[in-house]
């Protein structure tokens, strides 16, 4: 028994190590998998649009009453992403809502107990929480995990899935994964097993990478459909009524598009509607009739928002110093009529000169942001789930662990 709660214990855990050890997790859930059922298991990889596509597969798979062959009851269905904004629960998405502090702290409880304090101890917070996550998930039906920065090494890659999901793959994390899109994309996609779904691409050489090592793996490789076929199918013209009615901007409908074709692979019946009642936070969110949150953080991000944008706005912003922020904000700039810089708390904040510097190279006009909220200006908060946290605290919304 771990005498420390799990908030504490995760308090003293570092989100990287400088030293990668790839066999640790492998080590853990090896200890870890003989204690604990397995659900049929999807995996998310990609650069973008994995929490939103993630979510969608969960929530339908959830809310089916109908699962073929027979009418059933619901299925249950636990979904793993990270990070969170404003609590931890956020991560671990238990049959329509965020696990309670009661659930998250018993699984922590027995997951210490089978891996024992020097294992616990050893992994990285990350590491960890991917496996409460196989603790808090083991009874469910289907269990949706994504992966965090990469694929092959990640920790979210040491259980058997049915399905891997492989959504648009862009330039990022380079420190990490390489400098190419084909170095980045295969250490993504070298993550398959058995089938893959790989989401239409804004880059021809991930489907070069996925056919190759899908061919390697003996993998079966399908392609989601283009947004140029699916316009013409049903499918479609009930998403954009879903769309319009949720304020979702076209890639929310391409990503939808994607997570039905994942339903339908894995055979599980889903009500296009149902998605009248998911709430996407962080994505594109319609905060209020005037502030939308976001929390992308790439040229691939930006470049999506800025289509999904209707009118000027004013751009509440900060970054990470490891993202092209520039070219984020070049993407940006015809749909924002001036920046209002943020403070962020993270210890790989890009500093407020270096930002001020690229919005004077990009011809944006700034200030910095003094809690004001104007009723006759429309707001996207962009940037991280940092800056989204940092937003959301000034508005007076807690951070912490929530019972339910």
């Amino acid at each position: 028994m771990c005498r420390e709660k799990l908030k504490h214990f995760l308090e003293t855990k570092p989100l990287y190590y400088k030293e990668i050890n790839h066999e640790r997790v492998h080590h853990a859930y090896d200890r870890l998998k003989s204690h604990i059922d397995h659900p049929e298991t999807v995996h998310i990889v990609g650069t973008n649009g994995k929490g939103s596509t993630g979510r969608m597969i969960a929530y339908l798979a959830y809310t089916n009453t109908t699962h073929y062959p027979l009418p059933t009851k619901h299925l249950s269905v636990g979904h793993y992403s990270s990070p969170h904004i404003l609590k931890f629960n956020e991560r671990l998405w238990l049959d329509g809502e965020d696990a309670s502090d009661a659930v998250l702290e018993e699984a922590h409880q027995k997951l210490f107990a089978i891996l024992g304090k020097e294992m616990a101890d050893a992994l990285s917070y990350f590491e960890y929480t991917t496996l409460l996550a196989f603790v808090v998930f083991e009874n469910c039906d289907l269990m949706v995990l994504e992966a965090g920065l990469g694929g092959e090494f990640d920790a979210t890659n040491v259980c058997d899935k049915e399905l891997s999901v492989i959504t648009p793959i862009g330039i990022d994390h380079q420190a990490f994964l390489g400098e190419s899109i084909e170095e980045i994309a295969a250490t993504k996609i070298r993550s398959i097993q058995k089938q893959v779904l790989l989401a239409p691409q804004v880059y021809v050489e991930v489907f070069e990478v996925a056919k190759e090592i899908a061919l390697e793996k003996g993998a079966v490789l399908r392609q989601a459909q283009e947004p140029t076929t699916m316009k013409a199918g049903t499918m479609f013209t009930e998403l954009v009524e879903v769309a319009k009615v949720k304020g979702w901007g076209d890639y929310l409908i391409d990503n939808a598009m994607v997570a039905l074709e994942a339903l339908d692979i894995l055979d599980i019946h889903y009500h296009i509607n149902d998605l009248m009642g998911l709430e996407l936070f962080g994505r594109f969110y319609a905060l209020t009739e005037n502030i939308r949150i976001d929390v992308g953080h790439n040229p691939l991000a930006a470049k999506a928002i800025e289509e999904a944008l209707n009118e000027k706005v004013v751009l509440i912003y900060n970054s990470l110093d490891d993202k092209d922020y520039e070219e984020v904000l070049r993407i940006l700039k015809p749909k924002v009529k001036r920046v209002e810089i943020i403070a962020i708390d993270s210890q790989r904040a890009t500093t407020l000169t270096e930002i001020e510097k690229a919005l004077e190279t990009v011809g944006l006009p700034y200030t910095h942001f003094n809690n004001n909220i104007e009723d006759d200006e429309n707001y996207l908060v962009f940037g991280s789930f940092y800056t989204v946290e940092a937003f959301l605290k000034s508005i007076g919304t807690s951070n912490s662990f929530e019972d339910k």
